[in-house]
């Protein structure tokens, strides 16, 4: 078949390659100049199969509350007249339940396993360096409390198989002795040891010229400006050149629509909803100063929940989530303020380490469903329509074998994976 892919991220690239392994003829086409230029560009950089718990649970409608005045909240909500974010404020209310919760981890641990070992079969296959450690993931709590809540999701994620280690203070530290200098502040930890972290950006952008030179086609800075349905399938996709303003029709036996939180712009006026909403997430990457003395486990900091990866001579410090629409800005205040606030906290745990008069700011949008499973399947609306978005949080960690079932999806093979498939 010939495809084209809408979307070059980590999961459009990861479709378009396994759909070249299953001998498809493959365009890819993106806004962008190159692959990995906007969500999968500077995130958390960790393939976080283990700790890939859902936003909703039970505790988070009183802790959003609390954090609604504060501009370096972990989460922070500007409420706007737009439908599309209480429908999905709505939606996720929903989902803050002890059942929901469990359903949902349930379907993010497969997913994470099916993905992780798609992951491995890619670098096995092809030798793709991007800075991988192969570490674990150390999730560190500065209080008793959140320790005890810590040790209480980790007995959660155990029931699911998941192998996530309850560590004292002495063991924290005996993993990464970074941490020593902070260590009056550390109460105890978990740690997923199958857990790793790497480059999103250099994995893609590889994985994408790997994918051209077994014939791909990239059309970067193209803007998609629609799908043309006829009967109960989709002919065509209409772009237009950001360099020439040359509109282009392109024909095609299947199209994948892997535009993240563009992704439900696409399907409305084929009168389909999907229900996902941009989270504004940061992150600072700042050089080192003093290599020897940075952490090379990738962590997970609870008071502030934020990821900290070690990547080459550089640290990628990321979090924070902010439900205010696609508001990009780096300048404003309250920007500033979440940007600073990655810097400070890494002080604050290595003083001294990285070099803050470069903090290489970034801010991209994570497409978040409610539930946080993304949506992966058949269109509802155009029987030869894929989607492939709503990773939130994971797209990364999910990347690989989100492309991978998509690939095997539209082979008509379900992928052997205990997992809801979009309109199965």
């Amino acid at each position: 078949m010939k495809v084209i892919v809408l979307g070059a991220g980590i999961i459009g690239v990861a479709t378009a390659w396994h759909l070249l392994e299953q001998g498809h003829e493959v365009t890819v086409v993106d806004r962008q100049k190159d692959a990995a230029l906007e969500t999968s560009f500077a995130n958390g950089a960790q393939i976080s199969v283990c700790f890939c718990e859902p936003w909703a649970n039970a505790g988070a409608p009183l802790k959003v509350a609390k954090w609604l005045l504060r501009d370096d909240s972990p989460l922070l909500f500007r409420p706007r007249l737009e439908p599309a974010q209480w429908i999905w404020g709505l939606s996720f209310l929903k989902e803050c339940t002890t059942a929901a919760f469990e359903r949902n981890v349930e379907q993010l641990v497969q997913l994470g396993r099916y993905s992780h070992a798609a992951l491995k079969d890619v670098v096995g296959q092809t030798g793709i360096e991007y800075n991988r450690l192969e570490r674990g993931i150390l999730h560190f709590f500065s209080s008793q409390k959140d320790f005890d809540n810590g040790v209480e999701a980790a007995r959660i994620m155990q029931s699911h198989g998941v192998d996530r280690r309850i560590l004292d203070h002495d063991q924290v530290l005996e993993i990464e002795p970074a941490l020593a200098g902070f260590q009056g502040r550390v109460y105890g930890g978990t740690y997923t040891p199958s857990d790793e972290s790497g480059d999103a950006r250099v994995f893609t952008q590889k994985l994408a010229t790997l994918c051209e030179e077994r014939g791909a086609t990239f059309l970067y800075e193209h803007d998609i400006i629609g799908l043309d349905k006829v009967g109960d399938g989709i002919e065509s996709v209409r772009i237009c050149s950001r360099l020439t303003q040359q509109l282009r029709t392109l024909h095609a036996d299947a199209f994948v629509n892997a535009l993240a939180s563009y992704a439900p712009a696409l399907m409305k006026p084929l009168g389909e909803f999907l229900n996902i909403y941009p989270a504004k997430g940061y992150s600072a990457t700042l050089k080192l100063k003093k290599p020897q003395a940075a952490s090379v486990v990738s962590l997970l900091d609870d008071t502030r929940k934020l990821a900290i990866s070690r990547l080459g001579d550089h640290v990628r410090i990321a979090g924070t989530a902010e439900l205010s629409g696609f508001n990009l800005d780096l300048d404003g205040a309250t920007a500033r303020t979440r940007c600073q606030s990655l810097v400070k906290r890494y002080e604050e745990l290595f003083p001294g380490v990285a070099d803050h008069s470069e903090p290489n700011f970034w801010t991209g949008l994570r497409p978040s469903t409610p539930s946080n499973i993304p949506y992966i399947g058949r269109s509802k609306t155009a029987k030869n329509l894929w989607v492939n978005a709503g990773h939130g949080t994971l797209g990364w960690t999910h990347g690989a074998g989100s492309g991978k079932a998509v690939a095997e999806l539209m082979a008509g093979r379900r992928p052997h994976i205990d997992f809801g498939f979009y309109n199965a």
